[in-house]
């Protein structure tokens, strides 16, 4: 991916397979965010192939794939109205729009958007509008509304960024159960720290100036000896049944 007649991001070859749940991590600049977006069908490459569920970006009408991916994403948050109804909000995703107007919905909709607001914790804000959650309320409901459309293929950008310590455990015990489903879709999610990665994850991809420093099984990419090598300092890597944790040496 070229941008400004410099490359940020690639060559790499990256590839998803059903039942996978993969982490990006990397520092600022890595390419986290770029890949993120041509995995989203947000942009096109500048060079190479992506393909995303079978179908070719650049070849294909993205707006007939985009329904297949259930996206979450901090930048979503600014086009939604404040005064959006969370249910309403979680069901229009079938519709791949925000905001309701003239759209039906039937009782399987409601009792799948419901179930989903349960499974995230946030059922009893059914009712709420929008603009008065919480900043981790909100993205638990942006979950469930990436979900509700049932999607192959679900991207989280930061799910747990900016969360109090409380709020970021709860959460990461709710995606980790969504992992362990077997009917889940393959996931990619985007992180900054490794304390924010869900128990289940299987795979990881580490990024460092647009390129992989590790990538594969999460065990043996998620390494003191890579991390070190991506962030350019001493790093000390400690997997605690299943759960990552950095610090500087």
């Amino acid at each position: 991916m070229i941008r400004d007649g410099s490359t940020i991001l690639g060559p790499i070859s990256l590839e998803i397979s059903e039942g996978q749940r993969w982490v990006i991590v990397g520092p600022n600049g890595a390419g986290k965010t770029t890949l993120f977006q041509l995995a989203a069908t947000n942009i096109h490459p500048t060079t190479g192939t992506v393909e995303v569920l079978d179908s070719v970006i650049g070849r294909t009408d993205v707006f007939e794939l985009r329904p297949r991916i259930g996206l979450m994403t901090t930048n979503l948050v600014t086009t939604i109205p404040e005064d959006e109804i969370v249910m309403d909000l979680v069901m229009s995703s079938a519709y791949a729009i925000i905001g309701r107007w003239n759209e039906s919905y039937d009782l399987w909709d409601e009792s799948r958007a419901m179930s989903l607001l349960t499974t995230l914790g946030v059922r009893d804000l059914k009712e709420r509008t929008f603009g008065t959650l919480s900043e981790g309320e909100k993205k638990r409901v942006l979950i469930a509304r990436a979900l509700m459309p049932n999607p192959e293929l679900l991207l989280l950008d930061e799910p747990a960024a900016g969360l109090d310590l409380s709020g970021r455990e709860d959460l990461l015990k709710r995606l980790d159960a969504l992992a362990a489903d077997p009917l889940s879709p393959a996931t990619l999610i985007v992180t900054h720290h490794l304390e924010e990665i869900p128990h289940g994850t299987t795979h990881a991809l580490l990024l460092k100036s647009g390129q992989a420093v590790g990538m594969g099984l999460i065990n043996e990419v998620l390494t003191s000896e890579n991390l070190s090598s991506a962030y350019g300092i001493a790093i000390s890597v400690i997997n605690e049944g299943g759960r990552f944790f950095a610090r500087a040496l």
